[in-house]
Parts: structure tokens; sequence; C-alpha cells
């Protein structure tokens, strides 16, 4: 039975993020009015392209992460796993639990990277050397998810784990919501976590869409896009606990919709096809015409085929009744799987703040069309917001925050 259209609001009752531009929610929100980018040289990975490409880093080293989660020296937890339990300790604490096990509690975590950057690290040492071997565990996808659970003391729910590409954390937050809604459960922390490696830079960079200086998103000159690396998770509850808690709400998830144009394996389709089902879907799962979205938070990654397939998209939904948009990639980098998580965290804050954040690094409009996204700081009253993730392999999801249930 689809429950997707009942009348119960999914509460946003805390979040939590690490990223290139600050370590927790305060300093994001800073960075982001601030204009402040999180783009550098690579520093923590060793890689042959430091000097090639520019990416959003997490400035703490492994060990400095280790210490902030007081972690043993034998603990085999990946960085990715480290970012995420960071992100979902600051989202519970901003939630106010006190007590994780009083409400049936999951969690839903996306992840592209997963353990990579320890399995490349330590790939030659494996069959030789024992201290090493205990990285192979922390390999998949899942255990990231895992780890962060056990830190937030999640046990008997649901834990799962979602790879979908770069829409990984937005499709997390959908089955989180629709989890809340359909009962299943009352409280769901939601969201994703992707760390630099190895692994992604020679990957990206293989597919030539790195670019060597900063990325600009719906640029006509753009040259691809900076990786990034962050975490982010946000505290989904039900009516009930919000009721029974007298819980403040940051904002609700009003409309999800997810797609597959199936069009390529990295490429998105040339007119967006993916993404205007994915609009679509949202819309309508959360009652709303266009004409009464805000604000966007395009996906926007600086790739000549995403911003082009973007734009033809969101023209074709909204047309002439088009919002202001832009990307905040160019503050961050593409984080990948922790994309949606991290963009699902900004607009909330635009929406508490009344305030849209610009699109950094903007000067020619692309050349097929004559959308020209917001280049300032901008105030302005929000109700509503569509943040748009778009994956590989055609995985195209969009996700409606608003401040009304």
């Amino acid at each position: 039975m689809n429950n997707d259209n009942t009348n119960k609001g999914v509460a946003i009752t805390g979040m939590g993020i690490i990223s290139s531009i600050g370590n927790n929610v305060a300093e994001n929100y800073e960075a982001l009015i601030n204009e402040k980018k999180g783009i550098t040289r690579v520093e923590n990975v060793e890689t042959i392209q430091r000097d090639e490409i520019m990416v959003g880093e997490v400035k703490y080293t492994n060990d400095e992460l280790i210490a902030q989660l007081n972690l043993p020296p034998s603990n085999n937890y990946s960085r990715t796993a480290m970012l995420g339990a960071i992100a979902a300790k600051e989202a519970i604490a901003d939630a106010g639990i006190s007590d994780i096990k009083k409400y049936k509690t999951g969690i839903i975590s996306g992840t592209s990277v997963g353990g990579m950057d320890m399995t490349e690290k330590y790939y030659y040492e494996y069959l030789t050397e024992k201290e090493s071997q205990k990285y192979i565990e922390s390999h998949h996808a899942g255990d990231s998810t895992q780890k962060i659970a056990e830190q937030l003391g999640i046990e008997e729910s649901m834990v799962t784990t979602i790879s979908t590409a770069c829409s990984s954390a937005a499709n997390a937050i959908m089955l989180g919501a629709r989890l809340i809604k359909s009962g299943k459960l009352d409280r769901v922390v939601v969201g994703g976590a992707d760390c630099l490696s190895k692994f992604t830079i020679n990957g990206f960079k293989t597919l030539m869409i790195l670019s060597d200086t900063f990325n600009t998103p719906f640029d006509e000159n753009r040259k691809g896009l900076n990786l990034g690396e962050a975490a982010a998770f946000l505290v989904l509850e039900s009516d009930k606990v919000v009721k029974a808690e007298n819980k403040k709400v940051l904002a609700y998830v009003k409309g999800y919709g997810n797609a597959n144009d199936a069009f390529h394996q990295t490429a998105s389709s040339e007119n967006g096809d993916g993404a205007t089902l994915a609009m679509e879907k949202a819309l309508k799962v959360a009652n709303l015409k266009p004409s009464e979205i805000d604000y966007i938070n395009a996906h926007g990654t600086a790739t000549g085929n995403n911003d082009l397939s973007e734009g033809r998209a969101i023209l074709r939904v909204f047309g002439e009744e088009m919002p202001e948009f832009s990307s905040t990639k160019a503050y961050t980098g593409h984080t990948l799987a922790a994309a949606g998580a991290i963009e699902a965290v900004y607009s909330v804050l635009a929406l508490r703040h009344n305030v849209i954040f610009p699109n950094l690094n903007f000067k020619t409009p692309m050349k097929e069309f004559s959308m020209i996204p917001q280049t300032e700081l901008k105030q302005k009253e929000l109700k509503t917001i569509l943040s748009n993730s778009l994956g590989f392999g055609g995985n195209c999801s969009a996700v409606i925050f608003s401040k009304e249930a």
C-alpha cells in the first residue's frame, strides 16, 4: 500500500555536516553567506594528479579524525566512516536526542567510495602484513553505515546503505521519508558520506571531466568538476515524535522523485529526461505546481554534459515560471554520494534564513539557452526549495523541502 500521499508530515529536526567549507552546520553557513570557497590543491591524498586538479578537501588528517572520535589505535574505520560519524553525531545532538532507543530509529546512508581509501593504501600489503588486513572488512559500502550506526547506538532497527552514485544521499532522504510516512519507523537518520581517494580522482580523470581550476557551474566556458569530500546527515521524525517531544522543526521533506533515463553509464541524456521525470514526480508527491517552488538548488557539477542536460530539464519543467536557481558545488566541489545530503542541509539553511546562496565563478551564459543562475547572495522570503541530485547510470532524484508540512 502506498502511503506517500497521506497528510503525514516528515519533519527535519536535526542536521550535521562536515565539508571543505566547514566542520559543522554553523561554519558551513558562514562560508556560504561570505562566499568562501573550499576548493584547493590536494593535500591529504598521495596522487600524481596533485598539481593538475583542484578539490574540495576536508583538511583534517585521518589521525585528527580518529582523535575527534576517540577511536582506539586498532580501529579499522575508513575516512568515509569517520567523516560520516562526525556529521551524524552533530545531527543527533542538534535534534536533542538523548535516548536513541526511545523510538523506532533507523539509519540510511549513501556512499560511493566506501572504504576504498584504505583498500588502495594497503593493497600491496594485505598478503604480507597482518595489521593492514583489518581494512579488508571495512572495504564494502555498507561498513561505513554500520560504523556510523554503532557510533549513534542504532542497533536493532533498520541500518541500510544506498549506492546510486551521485543521487545516493537524495535517495536516502527519500527512502527515510517514505518509511516514516508508512509508519515503519518513527525516526530516520538520513544522509551520506564520501571521502577523496585515488580511485575517484583517477576515475574522473579518465572520464576527462576534472577541472584544473575553480569549477564554474552553468558557465559557457566550464571546464569540469572539482571532486569533493564531505558527509551530511539529517534527522527525520514523524508527527508523533514531534508532538510527543515538543520538537523544534527546521523544515519538512515535502516531496521527492526518482527516475532513471538509462541513457548512458556516465552521461545524462541530452534533454534531461531523467531529471525532468524526477522533478515532475517530486512536485506531484508534494502536491505543488512549478510556480510554487521559490528556489532550485541545482545539481550543477560544471561539466559540459550535466549543466546542459539539467538546464534543459529545468526549462522543460518550469518554462516561463523559472525560480532563481544556483549550484553550491563551486563552494564544496562535487561530493559524489554525499552531495544530496550536503545540499539538503544547504536548502534547509536557505529556508530558515530566507536567503539564496550564489552560484560562484559564473561569467558567461551558456549559448544553448538564456538561463542565468543567481550570482549574488539574495534575501528572499522562501517557502519551498527543490534540490536536484543527478547520478551516473541515469539515476536522477529531486527532493522538495518546505517550511510547512
